[in-house]
């Protein structure tokens, strides 16, 4: 019988390696994986590349994860905000490495990923910085119709860490709102991925109309409970 629900964090999160690319569900605020995150610190692992919208708020979650010292390399779209305090004191002290990605090319390199796309030529970012690789060099370039574009790479990920509302024991689910964002993609461009939900039902209850991430791209589903914040929100919507 296929169970991929799981009692703890802890033990969903068993073995996440050293040096592991981790892809975190959530945009600004909106689902972000917090119990995750907070279980990928308990875990250990070190030396990571985290692939997320933004580089955290605040002193929780993923800038939690900063602040322990855990990532070695961030790539996101928007890694400065009012309250990124954590990622800017890593950066400018020199002890984080950023790759900066424009938003819909960061969407676009995981689902890439997730659709075994070998690379891709986008025109976002030509004739700007964003149009070199870390070292420096330039990226390769191509003039298609007229139009100059820049050759993307795929974004693999090792683990992704999502947030969903339901899901079933196959690993299927389905998101609320715009916690949804990310996480879908982010599922099929990982070797494993890890969802949070907060009811799993029986199978059969989820429309299938209505699952977003099939369970063939989900390995681990563990239930955590909602916050009072999320619940008022979600009586109000």
């Amino acid at each position: 019988m296929i169970d991929k629900t799981c009692p703890t964090i802890a033990e969903a999160l068993a073995g996440v390696a050293d040096g592991a690319t981790v892809l975190i569900g959530g945009f600004g605020t909106a689902g972000i994986p917090n119990e995750l995150i907070d279980g990928l610190i308990a875990q250990g692992a070190s030396g990571l590349t985290i692939v997320n919208n933004n580089a955290g708020n605040g002193e929780t979650g993923l800038a939690a994860l900063l602040k322990a010292g855990r990532v070695r390399k961030i790539i996101c779209s928007f890694p400065r905000q009012a309250d990124s305090q954590v990622f800017d004191g890593l950066y400018r002290s020199g002890k984080l490495e950023l790759e900066l990605v424009p938003q819909g090319n960061l969407a676009e390199r995981l689902r890439a990923a997730g659709a075994g796309i070998g690379a891709f030529f986008s025109p976002t970012g030509y004739g700007t910085e964003l149009a070199k690789n870390a070292d420096g060099s330039p990226k390769e370039t191509r003039e298609i119709n007229g139009r100059q574009y820049v050759l993307e790479m795929p974004i693999h990920g090792d683990l992704a860490l999502i947030k969903a509302e339901k899901g079933d024991r196959w690993g299927n689910l389905i998101y609320r709102m715009a916690a949804r964002n990310f996480g879908p993609v982010m599922a099929t461009a990982a070797k494993k991925t890890v969802a949070t939900v907060h009811k799993i039902v029986e199978l059969g209850a989820l429309d299938p109309e209505h699952i977003v991430t099939p369970g063939l791209f989900v390995q681990k589903v563990v239930r955590i409970a909602r916050v009072a914040t999320e619940a008022s929100g979600a009586k109000a919507a």
